[in-house]
């Protein structure tokens, strides 16, 4: 295996699931690791860079939702929740409290992969390799913020860091090329995830309201991402190059 292969990490304490996930994204070039419950999943974050955590929700003692909360103030790398709950609130917590995607069991290997590889394309978006060229401006200013494309960082008016996950910063981006034009749901869906969004899925409601949350000054009144009845969603401030 490649030293600079992408790592997963696959969270399940059932055997089977674990052994499964192994060997298939194994044989698909990444490195893989696993863990069976929360604590493991600590030290396998403590031990070295992973890219992705596949995570189920029905852990023994600390569950999958406890451990999405914890990755998501603690750690910044992507999250798909795979789970055997195919309730529609588990997913919405579970987009709400910062995962990349939701797949259900039973899955489609060849499906999950698709999600998996579709979550890494916008995680690893800043690589030296898909960097922007020097020739091209990277860092862009809305509403007193400042947006760096290449380092993937936003800071606020007063200067400090705002922290975003993956996606919520790949959404910013989708506005921010796109300002003043409404963006629908599939719009959105089809540039982050590549796939339309199903009429009962909220993965970019979801994230719309945590990347509010960080940006707005009221997020209950946004002034900066207007919602547009029946038809999407507006970015409204102007979007201009700084030097």
């Amino acid at each position: 295996m490649e030293t600079d292969a992408l790592h997963l990490l696959c969270v399940d304490d059932e055997d089977e699931i674990r052994e499964l996930l192994s060997r298939y994204f194994d044989r698909q070039g990444f490195r893989v690791s696993t863990a069976r419950n929360g604590a493991e999943l600590r030290e396998a974050i403590a031990r070295g860079p992973v890219d992705l955590v596949l995570l189920d929700l029905g852990l023994p003692g600390e569950d999958g939702l406890a451990l999405t909360r914890h990755l998501r103030e603690h750690w910044h790398g992507a999250i798909i929740i795979v789970t055997g709950r195919g309730d529609s609130v588990d997913r919405v917590v579970g987009l709400e409290l910062g995962a990349d995607d939701y797949v259900t069991k039973p899955f489609d290997l060849r499906e999950l992969l698709a999600r998996v590889r579709s979550v890494l394309r916008r995680s690893t978006a800043a690589a030296p390799a898909s960097a922007p060229a020097a020739n091209v401006r990277t860092r862009l200013g809305f509403a007193g913020f400042t947006l760096d494309l290449a380092a993937r960082s936003l800071h606020a008016p007063d200067g400090n860091p705002v922290t975003l996950t993956s996606g919520e910063f790949d959404l910013l981006c989708a506005f921010v090329e796109r300002p003043n034009r409404v963006l629908s749901r599939d719009v959105l869906m089809n540039s982050l995830h590549g796939r339309e969004a199903g009429p009962f899925d909220r993965a970019i409601d979801m994230q719309i309201g945590r990347l509010r949350r960080k940006i707005e000054s009221a997020p209950e009144q946004p002034e900066l991402i207007k919602s547009v009845r029946g038809a999407g969603y507006l970015f409204v401030p102007p979007v201009e190059p700084l030097s």
